[in-house]
């Protein structure tokens, strides 16, 4: 597991709210065609397919592409809706989470305990 200082965590916020974005945007897409891809997946063994298909398929992809960049960056990403991401860090001695999601400021103001989560976040 990578361990970010506060300062480490800010330098990279740029490229994950930039990220964010992209996957809830993408998020939007795919909930768009959502009731298609049942319809479609259900009619599959009848050969169906879908409207927009492609782009489907392409946005899921996309999403999968974004979120294995972030996890492999060694930020952990909670909430892709909310672009809500911890950073693992040092604070007296033990592993916490430092906390952050999209629409918050340009740093991060916020750590909890690793057991803690959103709920217990708490100002730096």
């Amino acid at each position: 597991m990578k361990l970010f200082t506060v300062e480490e965590a800010n330098d990279l916020l740029p490229r994950m709210r930039l990220k964010l974005g992209m996957i809830k945007e993408l998020y939007t897409t795919i909930d768009g065609y959502r009731e298609s891809a049942k319809a479609a997946a259900a009619a599959s063994e009848f050969g169906g397919g879908m409207v927009g298909g492609g782009e489907y398929v392409d946005s899921l992809y996309n999403v999968g592409k974004l979120t294995t960049e972030i996890i492999r960056a060694g930020v952990q990403l909670k909430d892709h809706q909310t672009g809500l991401i911890d950073f693992p860090s040092m604070r007296g001695g033990r592993v916490v989470l430092l906390c952050w999601k999209l629409g918050e400021g340009d740093s991060i103001e916020w750590w909890h305990e690793s057991e803690a989560g959103f709920a217990g976040r708490q100002p730096l």
